[in-house]
């Protein structure tokens, strides 16, 4: 089985930037045009692109909507938007802006029975993301961790209905020090949903990795910083993870 790519923009001040673990005090700028970046990811092949409103993120409100909106409305390929989402409204905001699925994180900590509720009205076009610290959720940003296990709140919300999970491991996030498989896999099987992974991949061989336990769950990577880094090219990550014939 093929796993899909997505690759991260991830937005803070208005421009492309990585964090190192979720710390906003380790920034680095990749770009000054998160459209731009999303324009190139399309033009090399990605079917979907992974966005991140980090001012949204820290401030509990959507800041940089505009750059995933535009994405959204010109390029033809998929978008999932992650960061400031608290309400529906801000759900309604990019679902009917184009946007093809709406990441919800912090708030299904907080308040639980509106996630609930929104994975019941919207289906699969929302996604549950769970951070995890030492298998332990993390909120806000990463600047909160709870006292929710990972699987936990998984379990749940694919009861609920949802089909699909984002699973980023913080301790592996912009290090390039290879995915938590295990911590992925897991989650996988616990809710026996899709989960896409996120943080750590560094290589080829990771993606590789991660295609090799496909049939578990894994139905993706998110790939920032490798890309960004130029450790391989978008096509060659494609290229790995493709199922020839």
């Amino acid at each position: 089985m093929s796993i899909t790519i997505y690759p991260a923009i991830d937005m803070l001040g208005g421009k492309c930037v990585r964090l190192l673990q979720g710390d906003y005090e380790k920034e680095t700028i990749y770009g000054d045009s998160p459209f731009a970046m999303a324009q190139q990811f399309a033009a090399d092949g990605a079917e979907w692109i992974h966005m991140v409103d980090l001012d949204g993120a820290k401030d509990g409100k959507r800041v940089n909507d505009r750059f995933v909106i535009e994405a959204a409305k010109q390029l033809s390929v998929n978008i999932q938007i992650g960061g400031g989402i608290r309400s529906e409204e801000d759900i309604a905001h990019y679902l009917e802006n184009g946007v093809n699925r709406v990441i919800i994180g912090s708030i299904a900590v907080s308040n639980p029975d509106f996630a609930i509720e929104m994975i019941k009205k919207y289906r699969e076009q929302i996604v549950i993301g769970i951070d995890a610290k030492d298998g332990f959720v993390a909120t806000h940003g990463w600047l909160d961790t709870s006292k929710v296990k990972a699987v936990d709140l998984g379990k749940r919300f694919a009861e609920a209905g949802a089909e699909t999970f984002i699973f980023t491991d913080i301790a592996t996030d912009g290090t390039l020090a290879g995915p938590n498989i295990a911590a992925v896999c897991e989650l996988a099987k616990v809710t026996g949903k899709n989960v896409i992974a996120s943080g750590g991949v560094s290589s080829l061989a990771d993606l590789s990795a991660l295609k090799s336990v496909s049939y578990q769950g894994v139905g993706g990577a998110i790939v920032g910083k490798a890309l960004y880094e130029n450790r391989f090219t978008l096509k060659e990550a494609l290229d790995e993870v493709r199922v020839w014939p």
